[in-house]
């Protein structure tokens, strides 16, 4: 297949499968802190976490590429997929299977230019944003939000579960996550309002047991239909 048909193709059959199954997403950061990447990695996964993206402002992209390679191995040891947010050159550079990208950058159609066979997921946060979302071409998933207030995007407000319920009610057959604030509080509201899928950060990061937490979450979560 040449790289040409390849872009145009779109995202290889098994990924889009794989997203299409997921329902528990992680972003995490680089772990600075705690020194404990590969195996707060390895722990989430085995609790049931689906994809995890690695987002962290703080770092440059030679330290990210580093990580990335962490991430990379262990997300195919434990044949989980694994994405880069915002910077198509890090994905590239990477090989990272998804790519996620905000409304204000890059818009899909590069980023598939670019980028070739990977899939895609897109941020939007109202309703006209969530309905183009759904049926977006190059979109191969969408985020939801964000629900409540949260430190990890300063200055965006929150949307409300209005916006889950406007989701909901589109029966789109294209995946979507809710996120933003989303913990095992508030996960059940989020549910009650529509969603199957979640994006969490501290639910599980700042728990003492990663593996635990995402059991939880998941244990609150419908089956896929």
């Amino acid at each position: 297949m040449s790289h040409i048909s390849a872009i145009h193709d779109g995202a290889p059959a098994h990924t889009v499968a794989s997203i299409q199954s997921a329902q528990l997403y992680l972003c995490t950061d680089s772990r600075a802190k705690q020194g404990d990447f590969a195996d707060f990695l390895r722990a989430a996964f085995a609790g049931g976490v689906d994809i995890i993206q690695l987002r962290d402002k703080t770092i440059e992209a030679a330290e990210e590429l580093e990580l990335l390679a962490v991430l990379r191995s262990v997300a195919q040891e434990c044949g989980k997929l694994w994405a880069v947010n915002d910077r198509a050159d890090i994905a590239s550079l990477s090989g990272a299977p998804v790519f996620h990208i905000g409304q204000k950058d890059l818009p899909l159609p590069a980023a598939r230019t670019l980028l070739g066979p990977v899939s895609m997921g897109l941020s939007s946060h109202d309703p006209a944003q969530v309905s183009a979302a759904a049926k977006h071409p190059y979109a191969d998933y969408f985020c939801v939000g964000p629900l409540w207030a949260t430190p990890t995007k300063p200055g965006r407000a929150a949307v409300g579960l209005s916006l889950v319920e406007h989701a909901a009610s589109l029966n789109t057959t294209k995946p979507w996550f809710a996120i933003g604030g989303v913990e095992l509080s508030n996960v059940e509201q989020v549910v009650a309002a529509g969603a199957s899928r979640i994006v969490v950060v501290r639910a599980i990061t700042e728990a003492q047991d990663p593996t635990a937490a995402a059991q939880a979450l998941l244990s609150r979560l419908p089956a896929l239909g």
